[in-house]
Formats: C-alpha cells, structure tokens, sequence
C-alpha cells in the first residue's frame, strides 16, 4: 500500500532561494542561466546566485519532487544544447501555491496590524 501522498502545505515554509526558483518556474520552463538572470532582475541586483549555488537549489527542489528537467526546449536556432531545462511538477506547483498563500496570509496581517502600510489599489 503507498503512503499518502504529503500535503502541500507540509512542506512550509520554504527557503527564500527556492521560492524565488519556483516562482519563476511558475511562470514558464527556464534554463538555469535565465532563472540567475529572471531572480536578479526581480531582486533589482540584491540576490546574485552563483553557478554553483543555483545548481544545489535545484538539485535539492529536484530531489523533493517539486522540479524536473523538462523534455521541451525552443527551436533550434534559439536554444543552446548545452543548457538544461527546468519546469515545475504538479507537487511542486501545488507548493509554490501554498506557498504565496501563507505569504499573502503574512502580509495581510502585517497590514491590518499596522506594520506596514496597504499597497495602493
């Protein structure tokens, strides 16, 4: 008999590195030099993650089942072979899901409780 698959939540909190991977992966499959450049430019330059260090962020988010290296690449002309691609699992979109939610639930009371102020509308 399997075990139960975990509950997404179970695996809360997540590291910042690995929400900031999920989340671009969210978006759309991306090779490992374009997660480096998506997470700096979304940091404006105040994450710069080495090779080194992205590579064991997702070998780690690969292992919990919540990235795989995707089968689908560009056309030919617009892709490099040498370049891995990445995209989420349906666990691993579950994750990056609850994931926000528990954040907007953080920030939601941050607001109400006055410690920062609500984003204009």
């Amino acid at each position: 008999m399997a075990a139960p698959t975990p509950s997404p939540e179970s695996f809360l909190p997540l590291k910042p590195i690995d929400t900031l991977i999920l989340t671009m992966l969210a978006a759309s499959p991306r090779h490992g030099y374009g997660l480096r450049a998506d997470i700096i430019e979304h940091t404006d330059g105040a994450i710069v993650l080495e090779a080194g260090s992205l590579y064991r962020s997702i070998r780690g988010l690969e292992d919990q089942g919540f990235v795989v290296e995707s089968g689908r690449r560009p056309a030919g002309d617009a892709d490099d072979e040498r370049r891995r691609y990445y995209e989420l699992t349906a666990l691993g979109r579950k994750v990056v899901v609850a994931e926000m939610r528990r954040l907007r639930a953080l920030l939601d009371f941050a607001e109400e409780h006055r410690v920062i102020r609500r984003a204009p509308a």
